[in-house]
């Protein structure tokens, strides 16, 4: 029988959460004074697609420090980011340790974004299985495909921005994996890439559409306006620099059979909510009780 895999983006709910509540300094500390913003919002986020989902194996992947293979290849690599409060800094650890005692399987590998990770483990599992994505990374689009399905993060913590690979198809008019050409035209300020200056999402669709690839555009070049062939011609090593950073690695060094059978997943609600009295994560708790009992 197929499995229902899903493979959250930690880090990308734990910033989601805490910087929704921090605007306000909702930190909700506990009696030893340890912010829990950023954690009650994993906590209630996750539950919330579990119970949607209804998974059989579950794990959560992390990025592993500021550096990884990309920073290798490109110095500037996601170094624009400002460092992260000190509110949020004890919450790394601690969002690892409750989520492993809920039985949660945390996977993060040095040298490798949480993007690579869960590329690596949908691409495996996905042949004979049903994968689920939650994160608020659009980048993690190039994985779809018919047996992988992406959950972007929308509003509060049960409004998701659905995709199939139905979906993707008709909405960009390209496969999956061309998302890394379109990325690479476009750049990514958040990544701190910058592609092609002058040409943005619409363009470089448009591009990828007729010609199917970064290569095959720069074959083209002839056949562009004088405008677009100057703009490529001018930024071509960043465009292709950029295309080798947008694309996420999914042949991270993983025992992805191992990691399946640790994934299983049947905690039941009444041990969750006993583990966020014990961490006194009583607005998560009472969020649990409330919604799922």
């Amino acid at each position: 029988m197929s499995k229902k895999i899903l493979l959250i983006d930690g880090m990308a709910l734990l910033f989601r959460h805490f910087f929704a509540t921090s605007l306000h300094k909702q930190f909700m500390r506990n009696s030893l004074g340890t912010p829990t913003n950023g954690v009650q919002g994993f906590v209630r986020h996750v539950f919330t697609a579990i119970n949607e989902i209804q998974p059989t194996h579950v794990a959560v992947c992390w990025d592993m420090g500021k550096s990884t293979f990309r920073n290798d290849m490109f110095d500037g690599y996601k170094q624009n980011r400002p460092a992260p409060p000190d509110e949020l800094i004890p919450q790394f650890d601690y969002v690892k340790e409750v989520s492993n005692q809920f039985g949660f399987v945390n996977i993060g590998v040095q040298n490798f974004e949480a993007d690579d990770v869960i590329g690596t483990l949908a691409e495996a599992y996905s042949d004979q299985n049903q994968v689920y994505i939650v994160t608020g990374d659009k980048d993690i689009l190039q994985c779809i495909n018919p047996n992988v399905e992406i959950w972007l993060t929308k509003k509060g913590f049960n409004i998701y921005n659905r995709y199939t690979l139905n979906r993707f198809q008709n909405e960009y008019g390209l496969n999956p994996t061309q998302l890394v050409d379109v990325k690479a035209f476009m750049g990514d300020t958040a990544d701190g890439y910058s592609g092609v200056k002058g040409i943005g999402e619409k363009t470089a669709i448009k591009l990828i559409q007729s010609y199917g690839s970064v290569e095959s555009v720069i074959d083209a070049l002839d056949q562009l306006t004088p405008g677009q062939r100057n703009k490529i011609e001018t930024d071509i090593n960043n465009l292709k620099l950029s295309k080798t950073l947008a694309k996420i690695h999914t042949q991270v060094p993983l025992n992805t059979n191992e990691l399946l059978d640790d994934m299983a997943f049947g905690t039941e609600l009444s041990k969750v909510l006993n583990i966020c009295h014990e961490h006194e994560l009583y607005v998560s708790g009472k969020y649990l009780a409330t919604h799922f009992s």
